[in-house]
């Protein structure tokens, strides 16, 4: 089970390595203002993978703040995306616009699950269940609407 987590934990860190490099070159703005949404959600579930891992000291404030600003990015995702904007460098599929409905259920529930998390994380236990129950939940979105990176 810890080889599972550490895997999830090392795959996430490396999908934003590459999203860092997707956002070079990036010539809509609107396109732009979603990469750096999802690349604030990526910065803070490395955040809570590190404390979770124990690569960073648990910080039950620091914890809940990374699972709030989530929360607060999750909450705009729909707006980003109400326009199918396009860019070379987007990750984003058509899928998208094809299902709005479910992509926005799918931020929503982002969303709610940060929310709660930021209001319960308290101790280092805490920490695995919130990173896997958040994973999972970007999981699900990105299997459906998003390409795959090189």
């Amino acid at each position: 089970m810890k080889q599972k987590f550490s895997f999830f934990v090392l795959s996430l860190s490396l999908g934003l390595a590459g999203a860092a490099l997707a956002h070079t070159g990036v010539k809509n703005p609107a396109v732009m203002a979603r990469m750096h949404a999802m690349k604030g959600i990526g910065a803070e579930m490395k955040t809570l993978g590190q404390m979770a891992k124990g690569e960073l000291p648990f910080d039950a404030e620091e914890a809940r703040s990374a699972a709030s600003t989530i929360a607060k990015h999750a909450g705009e995702t729909p707006a980003l995306f109400e326009a199918q904007e396009d860019d070379p460098k987007s990750e984003a599929k058509d899928e998208i616009w094809q299902n709005f409905e479910d992509f926005s259920a799918k931020s929503e529930e982002l969303e709610r699950i940060a929310l709660g998390l930021a209001e319960t994380i308290s101790t280092q236990s805490d920490m695995t269940a919130a990173v896997k129950s958040l994973g999972a939940t970007c999981l699900a979105c990105h299997k459906t609407y998003r390409e795959k990176t090189p």
